[in-house]
């Protein structure tokens, strides 16, 4: 990420809690892109067939691609051994789609879908939904229970289980640790970050189909000697899962129509793993989706045609309603 394009997004100092700097991107807008469909490659005049071991992904490159080119070597020969794997695992049950991340032990997104019905039907109870680790997940990288034992953060849901009552199965995925990042409790995940879930609820009573895609950042602050460093905290034991830094949302409020011309009201927001105060407005945690992406390394809308995109932030007015909890009863979403 160039100095010209940088998000500066930090968390205020511990003084005060919490807190977000104004983003500085300059960037251009970018033209609309085509999608791209990926194409293989013809197989080379000579080339030497390379074996793909049982149990490759069928989207990585080595299964796509099994012809390696003529020459005096062949390093593709290492897949006789076994491919390395991917660094990211597909997540996919009932309420969430999106990809785990093994080297954080955090999912890298996650995508839900909520719609006015969705949310009316109420068939599940939280109650009855227990953490459990994702068993779908290599035993090595995938995050445990016993990391989070006295760490000292939530489990924090990226998809909220509140957003899951239609069925009990829907609820107990949600509570899956691929769906989990560690959390600030008392004063984000209990708190504001609660309330901001509320939010997006509360799009579908404008929106008929309301798109969240949820997940961690890792951002770099400027250290006195003028650097930018990524410093994060690891949790477990061993230390495996990495605690974020800030998380961010991208929300698609769609009018439900199937219309090619159908408008999408797209809003980023980055907020930081900290302490916020209430009465922080929601709209200083809005962002241009590209610091998103940027920060993220993902993108989220480079098949919709900026003809049909609008800003969330001029349809409604984004702000949380703060509802005061028993500390108590907070429950931790």
């Amino acid at each position: 990420m160039s100095k010209a394009t940088l998000a500066v997004i930090a968390a205020a100092s511990a003084a005060t809690g919490a807190g977000i700097t104004a983003l500085l991107y300059s960037s251009k807008p970018r033209p609309p892109q085509q999608q791209q469909q990926q194409q293989l490659p013809s197989p080379p005049t000579g080339g030497v067939k390379v074996p793909v071991p049982a149990g490759t992904p069928t989207s990585t490159l080595a299964a796509k691609v099994a012809v390696a080119a003529a020459g005096p070597v062949d390093p593709s020969g290492i897949f006789q051994y076994g491919f390395p794997g991917p660094v990211a695992d597909e997540l996919s049950s009932l309420p969430v789609t999106g990809a785990f991340d093994r080297r954080t032990r955090n999912p890298a997104w996650v995508a839900e879908h909520i719609t006015p019905q969705s949310l009316a039907i109420k068939n599940a109870d939280r109650r009855h939904s227990s953490f459990v680790e994702d068993e779908a997940l290599p035993p090595k990288f995938r995050a445990k229970l016993a990391d989070y034992f006295r760490s000292g953060y939530d489990r924090g849901h990226q998809v909220p289980a509140a957003d899951a009552k239609w069925s009990q199965a829907a609820m107990d995925d949600t509570f899956a640790l691929s769906n989990m990042c560690p959390q600030v409790g008392e004063g984000f995940n209990r708190d504001y970050w609660a309330h901001f879930e509320e939010f997006c609820r509360n799009l579908t009573r404008q929106y008929s189909s309301v798109r969240i895609v949820t997940g961690p950042l890792y951002l770099p602050r400027r250290d006195p000697d003028g650097k930018w460093r990524v410093n994060y905290e690891v949790i477990g034991n061993p230390p495996n899962v990495a605690v974020p830094t800030h998380f961010y949302k991208v929300i698609y409020a769609e009018d439900g129509s199937e219309s090619p011309d159908s408008k999408v009201a797209l809003g980023a927001f980055v907020l930081p793993n900290a302490r916020i105060p209430n009465e922080k407005r929601l709209s200083d945690f809005e962002v241009p989706l590209e610091a998103v992406e940027r920060a993220s390394g993902l993108e989220f809308a480079n098949t919709l045609d900026p003809s049909r995109r609008r800003r969330l932030c001029q349809d409604v007015r984004c702000e949380i309603v703060v509802r005061e909890f028993n500390n108590a009863k907070k429950a931790v979403s």
